[in-house]
């Protein structure tokens, strides 16, 4: 198996981000979408700009999250500030992402 450290330097960020760690905190997602019938602009851009791929687009043509992965960047925060279309809390002591070093 290679490690981080021996990970050659042509390798693929989804390659990398594999091998992050995500501890799941069932029942208690630290992102939350607010309800909506017609998604946002921002909540659109987050389907594509989220770098775990979080956000989708379900079959109503609404945008959901799946929590488990989140890299916990910030980037839905920034992104949804202005219109508060997330609820964001850190996770809880022991849950969320655990990054891999090597």
């Amino acid at each position: 198996m290679t490690t981080m450290a021996n990970a050659p330097v042509s390798m693929k960020v989804e390659d990398k981000l594999y091998y992050n760690r995500y501890v799941v905190d069932s029942g208690r997602p630290h992102i939350r979408v607010k309800p909506h019938t017609t998604p946002s602009k921002a909540l659109m851009a987050l389907t594509n700009i989220c770098p775990a791929h979080c956000y989708e687009v379900n079959d109503r043509g609404q945008v959901e999250i799946t929590p488990d992965g989140c890299l916990e960047c910030g980037t839905c925060r920034i992104v949804c500030a202005p219109t508060g279309d997330i609820e964001w809390t850190y996770p809880r002591g022991g849950f969320g992402v655990l990054f891999k070093f090597g």
